[in-house]
């Protein structure tokens, strides 16, 4: 998977190049097929204290893409949390598509069992 990095008003240093790949790379263990990454880090002088940093991903994977967003006061705050917002779609995803998975074999089941011999 390939992850770019667009850091707007921060200096993108090596620790939070490695922190956000840590995370995003992650991500991949859903075993989802994650195609590539953008991610969008900047600080907000604009904002309050609290939410000063803004962390925006897309992930693009088959199907319709995944995007998360979030802010805190610090930087891998901010990371940390949109990397748990895009944790819980993907495995809200990943469920869906498995139950999906066993409820067309049950129904196939149910019905070879019907068919008559």
């Amino acid at each position: 998977m390939q992850i770019h990095i667009s850091p707007r008003d921060i200096k993108l240093t090596a620790a939070i190049h490695a922190y956000v790949a840590q995370k995003i790379g992650n991500l991949e263990h859903f075993g989802l097929g994650l195609i590539g990454a953008h991610v969008a880090l900047w600080h907000d002088d604009k904002r309050a204290f609290k939410h000063a940093f803004v962390v925006k991903v897309h992930l693009a994977m088959p199907g319709p893409d995944i995007h998360a967003e979030d802010h805190g006061h610090d930087l891998y705050q901010a990371i940390d949390l949109v990397a748990d917002r895009l944790a819980e779609q993907m495995r809200h995803r990943k469920s869906r598509m498995v139950k999906g998975s066993r409820e067309k074999s049950r129904k196939e089941k149910v019905r070879r069992q019907l068919l008559p011999s």
